[in-house]
C-alpha cells in the first residue's frame, strides 16, 4: 500500500519538529496521523522521532490495528489508532516525555493545579490521569482510550503524557504549553494561580 510523498514527508517533518521542541529523547515518544481512507501513519517501534526517517513510517487501518507496509508501528499502536477511533475531531496523537511534565508525571500529579499559564485552560482544559500500566500492555491501552474520551492530555504515571490535536501544530502547542506549566510549577514555589472565574471566562473562549 503506497502514501502520497507529500504526507510522508510531512509526517516525518513533524516527528523532527516534535523533537525540536524537548518534547522527547531518543526513542521515548511515538506519533500518529490520520490521513483518511480509514488509514492512519505511525512512528515505528523503536524510532527516535527527533531523526525519523520515511522508511521508519507505519501505515496502518485504524479500525483493525493492521499494518500493511513492513513496519512494526509503536508498541502503543492500540492506544493511538483507539484514540483516532473515538475522536473524530482530532486528527494527531502524540505520546511525549519532556521534561517538568514527566517530573510531575513521576510524583503526584493530583498536588497540583496546572491552571498558572492562560493557555493551560484555553488550549488544554483539565488533564485526565491514569495510573501506572505496563507500556504496550492492552490495559494501559483501554485506560488511555477511555480517560481521552472526554479530556485533551493525558499524564501516565511513571511513564510520560499523551496528548491529541487537530493537526500537528496543535498538538505540539498543547504539548509544549502544558510542559512550560509543569515547569513553572517546579521551579516557581510560591505560584499565583488564574482565578476561578477567570479560567472560566479561558474555557469558553478556547471553545468559541
Amino acid at each position: 500500500m503506497q502514501v502520497d510523498q507529500e504526507k510522508m514527508k510531512a509526517f516525518v517533518e513533524a516527528c523532527h519538529k516534535v523533537g525540536r521542541y524537548g518534547l522527547v529523547q531518543c526513542s521515548s515518544g511515538n506519533l500518529s496521523w490520520r490521513i483518511g481512507d480509514g488509514l492512519a501513519l505511525l512512528s515505528a517501534s523503536r524510532s527516535w522521532l527527533p531523526e525519523l526517517t520515511e522508511q521508519q513510517v507505519s501505515i496502518c487501518r485504524i479500525e483493525t490495528n493492521e499494518w500493511f507496509n513492513d513496519v512494526k508501528p509503536t508498541c502503543e499502536t492500540v492506544f493511538h489508532l483507539g484514540i483516532l477511533k473515538q475522536r473524530l475531531d482530532q486528527n494527531i496523537v502524540l505520546h511525549f516525555q519532556s521534561p517538568y511534565a514527566t517530573a510531575i508525571a513521576c510524583g503526584e500529579p493530583t498536588d497540583y493545579d496546572f491552571n498558572v499559564i492562560i493557555e493551560v485552560p484555553v488550549y488544554i482544559g483539565i488533564p485526565a490521569i491514569v495510573e501506572y500500566l505496563p507500556p504496550g500492555s492492552p490495559e494501559l491501552a483501554q485506560a488511555t482510550i477511555d480517560a481521552m474520551r472526554e479530556h485533551d492530555m493525558i499524564i501516565l504515571r511513571n511513564h510520560g503524557l499523551v496528548t491529541v490535536g487537530r493537526d500537528f501544530n496543535d498538538a505540539i502547542q498543547k504539548a509544549t504549553f502544558f510542559e512550560l506549566a509543569c515547569q513553572i510549577l517546579l521551579l516557581q514555589r510560591q505560584y499565583a494561580l488564574i482565578p476561578p472565574e477567570a479560567i472560566a471566562w479561558l474555557r469558553n473562549a478556547g471553545q468559541a
